[in-house]
C-alpha cells in the first residue's frame, strides 16, 4: 500500500535527518488524513490506495502551478523549492503509462463504450477515470480523449 511506503519514508527521512523530505512526506501524510476525514461522513467506500494517489496527483497538480506563478514571478528560489516537492511526491505514485500507452488505452474505451462523438466525452472521461486514474495524468487525458473521438 502506498500508505505504508509513505509512513516508512517518513521514518526514513527522520532518522536521516533530511528535513525537506521530511517536511513533504508530513504534508502528504496530512494531506491523506484531511482525506480520510472528509470520506468518514461519505457512504461511498473509495480503495485506499486509489484514494492516495489521486490526492498525490492533486498535490502534484498544485505545486506545478505555483511553480509557473513563481517562475513568472522572478521567485527561483520557491520555484525550485515546490520542484524538489513534486519529486518526492512522484516518487510514491504508481508508474504512469507512456502517452502511446495511454493513448491506446483510451482508443479502448472509446471502442467499448461506442462514443462517436465529441458529446460522449463526458462518458468515455468517466470510464477513462474509473479504469485508469492512477495510471494516466487525467489533464492530459482530456486531450488524447477529444483526439480519440475526432477521429472516431
Amino acid at each position: 500500500m502506498i500508505r505504508d511506503s509513505l509512513k516508512a519514508a517518513q521514518v526514513a527521512a527522520m532518522k536521516g535527518g533530511d528535513k525537506p523530505r521530511t517536511a513533504a512526506v508530513r504534508l502528504i501524510l496530512a494531506k491523506i488524513k484531511d482525506r480520510d476525514i472528509e470520506l468518514r461522513t461519505s457512504a461511498a467506500t473509495i480503495d485506499d490506495d486509489a484514494m492516495v494517489t489521486e490526492v498525490l496527483q492533486k498535490m502534484i497538480k498544485q505545486r506545478r502551478e505555483s511553480i509557473a506563478m513563481y517562475e513568472q514571478g522572478g521567485r527561483a528560489e520557491l520555484a525550485a523549492q515546490e520542484a524538489s516537492e513534486v519529486a518526492i511526491i512522484e516518487e510514491f505514485l504508481p508508474a504512469q503509462l507512456d502517452e502511446a500507452a495511454a493513448k491506446a488505452a483510451i482508443a479502448a474505451v472509446v471502442a467499448e463504450t461506442g462514443a462517436s462523438s465529441l458529446k460522449d466525452m463526458g462518458k468515455v472521461m468517466a470510464e477513462v477515470k474509473a479504469r485508469h486514474a492512477s495510471e494516466i495524468d487525467m489533464s492530459k487525458a482530456s486531450g488524447w480523449v477529444k483526439e480519440a473521438l475526432a477521429g472516431a
